[in-house]
């Protein structure tokens, strides 16, 4: 079964933004000298009572904590011992339409909120480091440095991948049981570095969850920070560093007074509750700010938003009804046969690299073309952020078309996570899902379309920004990294225009006999 694809008519009317949007980047200039604004919810009148409370109390942040650990104790329970009917068992489409949909969909509002109630660091902590239930922390880590080599984000790269690879070439979303044995092995990962290395050593560098909320959050409107600035440059003790006798350590060893940018803030509240002035609390800001002006370059983080960027495109193009013919064609040439995982793995790695070279090569273009004396590597880093919001936007667009239209009926699951006695999916509850969707199509079209001009929008505004600021006269120079967002999100926009395979397959509209 598919999805109908992104109409005609929106797709011109995208193409026309672009065209427009691209004109008016070549014929104006940056302004580097505009200052963003930012809001502290703390100063709002009728928030400050909350922030308050927020500061001073643990008890709501851990009650969500166990709800969130309740459902993905579900999960794993409904995987192992439910029905392998996908769509008749709550842990694949709790995983995979629900949570997996509506995560990205909450850092577009929330940041990296989801980190700081997550099943997986929770059961970790809990394990490790009980203090739930107990008077005394207890600490059973080893408290070891993390090596040298682990320090960066390359080894969440390689964990991100892989599970690509599980999800889409071995088929983990159409599976119960390795959808639950996939979370298993998350939280048994998360509570082995937690036992060995000091901090959070997990959720800084090995989680692929937190890393891609990590470096999304920077595009978000909201961010934990210092409500007065000054405070913070006269603090000599830095409890939001070292924490306090009843408040834990920053998780990923951030200081507040130096924060710039949300790619390793897990939102855990630490800081906002040990800090002694109460000086550190949510506040919004216009989107897309730190990719713009706060977020520094580093090679590591440029290959995971490159990576990051190619991913999330790949998993659009296994859902397209040709992927499968030209899987089969290059396995029937390369000789492999089986599941053709071989195959797989060649359109994965060529998917990845692809979007690499042809970045790496209009920003050589754009550095010879402007005659600018900056390095190669200072410019492949400094640029690589417009690949956030291009990712973002068509990851938006794809998951949000999955989640409306792929959980129509997921709440009945809860009276039969299990499945038990479930019949597999018919054509006729098949039908019937178009009529019971949470939106009409046309709304859902609307939003595509305004997802992904948004997103071309805020690339351009990130390419202006940080190329003038690398390079003052780039102008006509910026030809090259233009022509390469409007051919990433141009494709982009072209696979929302076709037909989408499901990801598990339609849900019930009813309880099945």
């Amino acid at each position: 079964m598919t999805h109908p694809g992104l109409p005609l008519l929106w797709a011109t009317i995208i193409w026309i933004f672009m065209l427009a949007l691209a004109l008016w980047a070549l014929f104006s200039k940056a302004n580097l000298n505009q200052a963003a604004k930012h809001v502290v919810l703390a100063n709002l009148r009728p928030i400050r009572p909350l922030a308050k409370y927020m500061a001073e109390h643990q008890w709501p942040l851990q009650l969500l904590k166990i709800i969130t650990v309740m459902f993905f104790l579900l999960v794993i329970y409904s995987g192992l011992e439910g029905t392998q009917i996908p769509q008749r068992n709550i842990a694949t489409v709790l995983t995979w339409n629900l949570w997996w949909a509506g995560l990205i969909i909450s850092v577009f509002f929330l940041g990296s909120a989801w980190c700081a109630i997550c099943p997986w660091d929770t059961l970790a902590s809990w394990i490790i480091r009980p203090k739930l239930w107990l008077k005394n922390k207890i600490n059973n880590s080893l408290e070891l440095t993390p090596p040298r080599w682990m320090r960066n984000v390359l080894p969440a790269l390689l964990m991100f991948t892989g599970l690509t690879w599980l999800e889409l070439g071995v088929g983990v979303t159409t599976s119960p049981y390795a959808t639950a044995l996939l979370s298993l092995l998350m939280v048994v990962l998360a509570t082995l570095f937690l036992a060995i290395y000091r901090n959070r050593a997990f959720c800084h560098y090995i989680c692929p969850v937190g890393r891609t909320i990590g470096f999304y959050a920077q595009l978000a409107p909201v961010e934990l920070r210092p409500v007065d600035a000054s405070k913070c440059a006269e603090c000599t003790s830095l409890e939001c560093f070292n924490g306090t006798a009843t408040v834990d350590a920053c998780p990923t060893q951030l200081v507040m007074g130096r924060l710039q940018q949300n790619t390793y803030c897990t939102s855990c509240g630490n800081c906002l509750q040990s800090c002694p002035e109460q000086n550190v609390f949510w506040r919004l800001r216009p989107q897309s700010t730190e990719a713009m002006y706060g977020a520094r370059p580093h090679w590591d983080e440029a290959w995971f938003m490159l990576a990051l960027l190619a991913l999330t495109s790949f998993h659009g193009i296994t859902m397209m009804e040709f992927w499968e013919s030209w899987i089969s064609q290059l396995a029937r040439k390369i000789g492999d046969s089986g599941q053709l995982l071989m195959s797989f793995s060649v359109g994965l790695v060529i998917s990845m690299l692809l979007p690499a070279l042809i970045y790496m090569l209009s920003v050589y273009i754009f550095q010879r073309a402007s005659g600018t004396r900056e390095k190669f590597g200072r410019l492949f880093t400094g640029l690589v952020f417009i690949s956030l919001p291009l990712a973002f936007s068509y990851h938006l667009a794809h998951n949000l078309n999955h989640m409306i239209r792929e959980s129509v009926g997921a709440s009945q699951l809860f009276y039969n996570p299990l499945g038990i006695d479930a019949k597999p999916v018919d054509a006729s509850e098949t039908i019937l899902r178009e009529y019971h969707m949470l939106i009409s199509q046309d709304v859902l079209f609307v939003i595509q379309a305004l997802l992904m001009m948004a997103g071309f929008w805020i690339a351009i505004r990130v390419l202006k920004h940080r190329a003038y600021k690398l390079v003052p006269d780039a102008r006509w120079s910026l030809l090259s990294m233009i022509a390469f967002i409007m051919g990433v999100n141009g494709f982009n926009v072209w696979m929302l225009t076709q037909p989408m395979i499901m990801r598990v397959g339609a849900l019930c509209v009813a309880p099945a006999g």
